[in-house]
């Protein structure tokens, strides 16, 4: 374990019963330097009990007075080996217990739209087990009338960037496995880079698409005459009024 027990409580204990600095207790205890010095002035951890750590076989005594003679002295926990692995081990997601009620909407809103994913992702997500998962997912959960599958983001139940990893998790898995994805379940996996380089669905000819292939119209095609240069334009032929001003 990186920090002991009852951190804050240690950390009391230190203050009131050694002469250690304050970075040396909040280093050894996982605090802030000003976190000891607000239980130092009595602003925090007020009417916390300290916790000795050496009468715990937390930390020996050899460890405080070699602290106390140098302040640059970092404090060693000492080992304890049935804390072997203690910060490996992970349990189900904590969930408070007002959102806990809003767990099978939530379950039943991933099985609706994910099917991708499995019950294990989906436990990880909203701190649930597959039991109740899978009752959901069968109808079979004794409240299964009255449950709507609501967003589990909007509920507050996992965040949007945990949801998108565990769906592309899933979507990675299903490819290395060679499965068959429907095109809603392929839109949902596909990332908004992918979906962005994606060529746009054929479309049917319009009206401008139909004049092109069938070409200009007949006026056009009648009026032999062509002003596409500068020379032509201004060089007009003149008229028969121009003709009559000449002559008088």
């Amino acid at each position: 374990m990186s920090k002991p027990l009852m951190a804050k409580a240690t950390a009391v204990w230190l203050v009131d019963n050694t002469t250690l600095s304050f970075k040396q207790i909040a280093d050894f205890c996982g605090m802030h330097e000003l976190e000891v010095q607000g239980i130092a002035d009595g602003d925090l951890a007020t009417g916390v009990k300290g916790f000795d750590p050496v009468g715990n076989s937390q930390l020996d005594q050899i460890e405080i007075e070699k602290g106390q003679k140098d302040p640059f002295y970092k404090l060693k926990l000492k080992f304890n080996p049935a804390a072997v692995g203690e910060e490996k081990r992970r349990g189900p997601r904590y969930t408070p217990l007002s959102k806990r009620q809003d767990r099978p909407a939530a379950i039943l809103w991933l099985v609706k739209f994910h099917p991708e994913l499995s019950d294990g992702a989906i436990g990880k997500l909203v701190g649930t087990t597959k039991p109740t998962i899978q009752a959901i997912r069968e109808r079979t959960h004794w409240n299964s009338q009255n449950i709507a599958p609501i967003d589990p983001v909007a509920l507050g139940l996992c965040k949007q960037s945990e949801l998108d990893l565990a769906v592309q998790q899933a979507a990675r898995k299903r490819a290395a496995e060679g499965g068959v994805m429907s095109d809603d379940e392929r839109r949902k996996l596909v990332s908004t880079e992918q979906s962005l380089g994606m060529g746009t669905d054929p479309k049917m000819p319009g009206a401008l698409a139909g004049v092109a292939a069938f070409g200009k119209p007949e006026e056009e095609e009648e009026n032999p005459a062509d002003y596409s240069d500068a020379d032509s334009f201004f060089n007009l032929p003149h008229g028969e009024d121009d003709d009559e001003d000449d002559d008088n």
